[in-house]
């Protein structure tokens, strides 16, 4: 099967609800403002400013938007969001478990719009369909694909014996990491785990687990490893190591193997949405919480080609994109 599997979720239903009843208020410009790791002119970011003035809100007359990037600096974090509260901005979008934290503990009245790998697992909200709070958002399926992506590294790397995950400590469960472990196990192969804080951590741990014996990588979902995919791509290819990603994009980019969402359609398709419903009065904790339901599995044979990888035939075959 070439398309991957649409799982069916509770927040997606709320994909046919009409966007909250009031309309925008003639003459008021209203604020948005975001803290991220990524800049305002990444390519999710542009499609979901392009969707937000089709439906209405354009920036420049009746909306302003407050871009905050930390990128490699999370230290940051606390106090970007204490500059959007002081603001008064009408809502937040927060990337991340420790941007929303950040954000919840910063306020209680403006209405959080996050995206984190799971939104309840981590603690952001109560339950899928009734979030409580101020916050809402996007979960991402991040347990489901990344034992996904280590399943899909695993019959990428033919003989595979050992590999790692290099994984976010703010954005990965002790839990979750065990359930990689076992899973790993169970297909003969030894999983070591090497947690990230900082960017300066992020050429140390791939460091770590090259030493280690790995012969391959599962670079685990995080906003943060996102933002600087650049340094672990960087690295990864200068060590000669097979890894797998978060998102069909970074494959694109040069990665060897991504399986995910598009965060193009995640933005332009759920957070637009969300944002505009948020903005125009609707309450956080009458909004589900979303997921996506497409995903992709992405191959980048010209990567596969400079490692010496022979991608085996069969995984090329459920490839939704063979980049050659």
């Amino acid at each position: 099967m070439r398309r991957r599997d649409f799982i069916a979720i509770i927040g997606n239903a709320a994909v046919g609800w009409p966007l909250a009843a009031s309309a925008q208020e003639a003459g008021r410009t209203y604020r948005l403002g975001a803290v991220t790791g990524s800049p305002r002119d990444a390519p999710f970011a542009v499609a979901m400013f392009d969707e937000l003035r089709r439906l209405g809100f354009i920036e420049g007359q009746n909306l302003t938007i407050d871009w905050r990037s930390y990128g490699p600096r999370v230290d940051l974090i606390p106090e970007l969001v204490a500059e959007l509260v002081k603001a008064h901005v009408d809502v937040i979008y927060a990337a991340g478990v420790a941007a929303t934290r950040a954000a919840q503990q910063a306020t209680k009245t403006i209405p959080i719009l996050a995206i984190t790998d799971d939104m309840v697992r981590s603690g952001m909200v109560d339950s899928m369909a009734r979030p409580n709070g101020n916050t809402t958002g996007v979960s991402i399926f991040a347990a489901e694909l990344d034992g996904k992506r280590q399943e899909i590294l695993i019959q990428a790397v033919p003989r595979l014996r050992r590999m790692a995950a290099i994984a976010d400590s703010s954005a990965t469960g002790s839990s979750q990491l065990q359930e990689l472990q076992d899973a790993a196990r169970a297909r003969g192969v030894e999983l070591s785990i090497h947690l990230i804080a900082s960017a300066e951590e992020i050429t140390e741990g791939i460091d770590a687990a090259k030493a280690s014996g790995a012969e391959a990588l599962n670079i685990l979902s995080s906003p943060f490893l996102y933002a600087n995919r650049q340094i672990v791509m960087q690295r990864v290819g200068a060590l000669r190591m097979p890894a797998i990603y978060q998102f069909p994009e970074e494959a694109e980019e040069g990665g060897l193997v991504a399986y995910g969402p598009r965060l193009v359609q995640i933005f332009r398709e759920l957070l637009a949405r969300q944002i505009v419903k948020l903005l125009r009065g609707a309450k956080p904790a009458d909004l589900p919480i979303e997921q996506p339901t497409k995903f992709e599995l992405a191959i980048n044979l010209k990567t596969a080609k400079a490692l010496g990888l022979e991608v085996p035939l069969h995984l090329l075959q459920l490839a939704d994109e063979v980049i050659e």
